[in-house]
Parts: structure tokens; sequence; C-alpha cells
């Protein structure tokens, strides 16, 4: 039976014990649901660090894990359904539940409320922890661990504007499967940045193609295109800052990059991804 490896929980000799009826597989398994508590953790295709990044599952991000052997452990992201093999160290319990998420592009972890003290990690924009006290301007997230509390965000609160949220990943470098601020994907920076408006996304480009707005029709020299605008190749996609400039991460300039949409339509149908096969519109998006 063939399925998408990606988002389906089921390999040759294990499967997601809701797939029983569907998925045939000599055992199967309920899982149990556990938590990153590093920064962020690689997920791969298969359990080895030599093998490409298929995406990160960030801190307070929860995980059904449903076998751990040799120090990887083999599950499926709750945020956006991705399965494959993560660090068995990177996963914690599920409790503490996480109550902010980071708002900044970055913040540092402190050992104490005390900026002058050597940090101790930094979270991403998105990550997600429990802030279990306050210190005049610092969150208290775990025994000794301190982060600014203007950089947070509660959880249930969202950014008004999406693409907004994507120009301030301009100049993050690219890397393939990544999604921090300090490296991450075209499809990536999307799911980011939606994440951050209270939009859900699927993880990859194609899948963000299927499910993500409606169709908007194409003109031949691009125009009638506006902010919030999402333009799919076959394999790479970026967003419209306005009805002219396109915002991408990209292998081109190895970072996140502003351009004129026209040249970068050239640019890739030529020598990249062919031409554009979809414009996607989603509701309420941010008009310039």
């Amino acid at each position: 039976m063939s399925f998408d490896r990606r988002i389906t929980p089921a390999r040759a000799d294990l499967a997601d014990e809701r797939l029983r009826q569907t998925v045939e597989a000599p055992r199967y398994s309920t899982g149990t649901l556990m938590r990153v508590v590093v920064p962020s953790a690689p997920l791969r295709p298969h359990p080895s660090p030599e093998v490409s990044i298929d995406t990160e599952a960030l801190m307070g991000e929860r995980v059904r894990v449903y076998d751990e052997h040799e120090g990887w452990a083999w599950g499926q992201l709750e945020s956006d359904g991705y399965v494959g093999y993560l660090s068995a160290e990177a996963l914690g319990p599920e409790e503490p539940a996480p109550t902010h998420r980071v708002a900044a592009l970055r913040s540092f972890v402190f050992p104490g409320p005390n900026l002058k003290l050597p940090p101790l990690q930094h979270l991403s924009l998105g990550a997600a922890v429990p802030v279990i006290g306050r210190e005049k301007e610092w969150a208290r997230i775990g025994g000794t661990a301190f982060i600014f509390a203007g950089h947070l965000a509660p959880l249930a609160s969202h950014e008004r504007d999406f693409v907004a949220v994507a120009e301030r990943f301009l100049g993050t470098p690219y890397l393939w499967g990544g999604k921090t601020s300090l490296g991450l994907d075209c499809s990536g920076l999307i799911q980011l940045s939606l994440a951050a408006a209270g939009m859900h996304a699927p993880r990859d480009t194609d899948m963000q193609q299927a499910a993500l707005g409606e169709p908007v029709d194409l003109a031949p020299d691009l125009s009638g295109l506006r902010r919030g605008d999402l333009v799919f190749w076959k394999g790479h996609m970026g967003v419209m800052l306005d009805e002219t400039r396109l915002l991408h991460a990209n292998g081109h300039h190895m970072a996140v990059a502003i351009e004129p949409s026209r040249e970068a339509e050239e640019r890739i149908r030529l020598n990249s991804y062919g031409p554009i096969v979809a414009v996607k519109r989603l509701p309420n998006s941010p008009v310039s």
C-alpha cells in the first residue's frame, strides 16, 4: 500500500494504532506524547545524523513517539503531522505545557534574571515555553532558566500580518529543512510566519500549495498580484510583499531575500524550477 511517508506514521515493522484498518503492519502502537525540550531538533527520514533533515521541531512542540532505539525516537509532530526520527535526548515529558511563545526573532535564555550572565541557549521565533514565574521584566521558564518577558507572547495571541513576520527573517541563511532564525527554507519561512499569525499550514511546498488559500489567475506580466499572495513553483515558493516584490528563502541568494517578482520568475523559470504553477490567496490576506 502506498502512502505519504512524510505524514503517515507507518513503516515496515510498526504503525500508529489509528491506522490499523488502512495500513498493514506486524505491530501497532498508540505512542507516547512527549515534548521537544531543546531549542530545535532536526527531524530526519532515517535514524542517522548523516542524512539531510526534513524539518525541525521547536522547543515546546508535542511529539507522539511510537518507538525508541539506539538514541533515536520515531514519531509524529503534532503541529503539522510530519513523521520522522529525532534524537531521543531532544525529548522530555509532556508537562509542563507551554503558556507562551517566543515572539522575537530570537531570544537568549539566562541562568538568572540578569542580562550580564552568560546565556544558556537561544530560542527562535515560534518556540513555546511554560512561564512559571516572573521577576520584574524576566519570565522564569524553568528552575534556573529565564528569558526577557518582552520577547514572549501568550500562546493565544497572534500577529496581525504574517507577511510582516516573514520580513523579519530577511537575510537569514537558507537551510534545507530549517525552521529557525539561524536557517530556514522557503516553506519553513511561510509555515513559521503563518503560525505566528494564528494560521495553520502544512510543512512542505506541495502540501502548502494544495491546502492554502484560493487560486488566483496569473497574468503573463505578473500584474494583479498583491501583498500576501503565495507564489508556487514546482519545489519552491515565496510570498508577495506588494504588487511587484517577492520575498523568499532561496538557494540562489542562500538567504531570505527580496527581489522584483519578474526578475525572480525569469531566473527561476530558466535555471531552477520551471514556470510558476500556482498563486494562492489567503482569506483576509494583508493588503499593501
